[in-house]
């Protein structure tokens, strides 16, 4: 499936959400990697079956295996860290920051394509899963970097597509059965 063939699967009442899609996918601001990344990263992050089969399939034309694998990666560790951090922010028991996550995050250290790049996936990842503490982590990070706000925003535009894409998605298809 293609990004196209997704784009099909939007009702009439999703039009928007379709044109954000193919608007999105020209995207200029990322480069193809980055953009790409943070499509995947984004589809795998909410898991809906049809928009991760339309992503990858797309996705796959454009970055390395290695690529793939990172902004899975990406998806997969700030499912967990999303969720962690985003508890011990709302907790109103401030001992838990004291205490160390013990979690493993070795993939943070080396994810296997550019760093930068995987902040990106990351903050969008963050983004979906709703957690202010990591979000600002990540934002921070590519900011030190020098790292526009125009290409954080972009990531944060996709994550915002794909994730109400894969609602429209899920909901057709609980419609459908």
């Amino acid at each position: 499936m293609s990004l196209d063939a997704l784009r099909d699967l939007m009702p009439a009442y999703a039009k928007d959400i379709s044109l954000n899609l193919g608007s999105l996918a020209s995207e200029t601001v990322l480069n193809d990697q980055q953009k790409w990344g943070c499509f995947l990263a984004s589809a795998h992050a909410v898991g809906v079956a049809p928009v991760v089969r339309a992503i990858e399939g797309q996705a796959a034309g454009v970055l390395s295996p290695e690529a793939m694998n990172a902004a899975k990666a990406a998806a997969a560790i700030m499912g967990m860290n999303n969720i962690y951090y985003r508890s011990l922010h709302l907790m109103k028991n401030h001992e838990y920051t004291t205490i160390p996550a013990r979690l493993r995050m070795n993939v943070l250290a080396n994810p296997g394509v550019d760093k930068l790049d995987f902040e990106l996936w990351s903050t969008a990842v963050s983004a979906i899963n709703g957690c202010g503490s990591c979000l600002d982590a990540h934002e921070g990070a590519l900011r030190k970097h020098g790292v526009p706000a125009t290409q954080v925003q972009a990531a944060l535009r996709i994550a915002a597509v794909v994730h109400a894409a894969s609602r429209i998605a899920a909901s057709e298809a609980a419609l459908a059965a």
